[in-house]
């Protein structure tokens, strides 16, 4: 089959910025910088309140639809702490979600991230050319969360850079090399 997009999760504070960056990156595919498959704007307006924004169908086929995000937002916020949840979804979903690498750490990594009154972008990239689109996000100057990507390590890295705004990141007292736990190996 053809590779799979990336799927990226990007948190933000407010309401807004999510639907602001989904816009950005809506000028920037009609520009041919990125391929974008789906994206899906999640807000949280109260804690117990989780609204999905279904996406602007970018793609024709919209091979993923409603069902992946739809079992996804149901899966991170209506059952977060079940640790099964991803295993007792239905079997082709299930395993699509894991492809992805959404997993029980992935769900609750954003429930803790998307606060209440925050936002998070959901997209899955076809293909972006990758230097044009960190340039164009890292003008975007709002700060964002990447909670989840599938990108190479570099690649992540550049992308939260450009979107923290130029801040100096936050000193990381706790994380010493002995304790640092080491990202999963991608199999």
């Amino acid at each position: 089959g053809e590779p799979m997009s990336d799927l990226l999760v990007i948190a933000f504070d407010d309401e807004s910025s999510a639907f602001d960056l989904r816009t950005e990156l809506v000028k920037l595919q009609n520009e041919y910088l990125i391929k974008l498959e789906d994206a899906v704007v999640v807000t949280r307006p109260t804690a117990d309140d989780i609204q999905l924004h279904q996406s602007l169908n970018l793609t024709a086929a919209g091979a993923v639809g409603g069902t992946f995000w739809g079992t996804l937002v149901g899966l991170l916020f209506l059952n977060p702490l079940v640790g099964a949840a991803v295993g007792a979804g239905s079997g082709a979903l299930a395993g699509y979600l894991t492809d992805y690498g959404i997993n029980d750490n992935f769900m609750r990594e954003i429930v803790q991230k998307v606060t209440p009154g925050g936002s998070a972008l959901f997209l899955l990239v076809r293909e972006m050319t990758t230097d044009k689109v960190l340039d164009r996000i890292a003008d975007f100057h709002k700060r964002g969360r990447v909670i989840q990507s599938s990108l190479s390590n570099q690649d992540e890295e550049r992308l939260r850079e450009a979107l923290s705004d130029g801040a100096a990141p936050a000193p990381a007292e706790d994380v010493t090399a002995e304790n640092a736990a080491a990202p999963a190996p991608k199999l």
